[in-house]
């Protein structure tokens, strides 16, 4: 009897250790971190808040003006060029002429729909991990899940002057949290919705995701 009593348990223990390894199988993480992944992937992080113009120009005596382009002077992206602006009856002032440099060149993002404009774009922000979920229907096709995400900044963004001319930059790097509606289909989890924090506007720019044209399906 102490024999069977003691199998029965043992059997008992294996199916319920069975039943809770089928539950946590029945979804999977990471399907969850690729189908945002694959949400985000579409999106680019941006510097400046709208497309900007180069050739630009600024006056030397105005620090919001030439913090920013100094600080992407600093790291390679444009060349500067010091000039006197002659004024009619009133002297002259000395402003910055402020162009693309070959690296510059190869990081600028154009603006499709306006020829000459553009953006300096670090990438798409990535999930750094699945803290949990939970299910919103009864089927088990919808979830909410809440994620962590940030952006790996590029080099040329993380300097100090960068850091101080445009102070979101540093926001970007740090994980935060959002939350994400999946839905799964025949081909897997897609995203139908995120809710993500928003990083404070600084003084002369600020970060932007912007969407960029697609045909992926979600």
């Amino acid at each position: 009897m102490r024999t069977w009593r003691m199998m029965a348990g043992m059997g008992l223990a294996v199916a319920l250790a069975a039943g809770c390894h089928s539950n946590t199988n029945m979804v999977d993480k990471g399907a969850f971190k690729n189908a945002i992944d694959n949400y985000l992937v579409e999106q680019q992080v941006c510097l400046f808040t709208t497309s900007i113009k180069f050739p630009a120009q600024a006056d030397t005596n105005n620090d919001q003006q030439t913090m920013g382009f100094d600080a992407l002077t600093d790291a390679g992206l444009l060349v500067r060029t010091p000039e006197e602006k002659k004024r009619f009856l009133i002297g002259s002032r000395q402003v910055n002429d402020y162009d693309l440099s070959p690296k510059g060149r190869t990081l600028w993002t154009p603006e499709q729909t306006e020829p000459g404009y553009g953006n300096f774009c670090f990438g798409s922000p990535k999930v750094t991990s699945i803290d949990n979920y939970a299910a919103i229907d009864s089927t088990g096709n919808t979830y909410s899940v809440n994620y962590q995400y940030a952006v790996n900044l590029p080099d040329w963004a993380k300097t100090q002057e960068m850091n101080t001319a445009f102070p979101s930059v540093n926001l970007w790097s740090a994980p935060r949290a959002a939350t994400a509606s999946l839905e799964k289909g025949e081909t897997g989890w897609t995203v139908d919705h995120v809710t993500a924090f928003v990083p404070i506007r600084p003084l002369m720019a600020e970060m932007i995701v912007r969407r960029q044209p697609s045909t992926r399906t979600l």
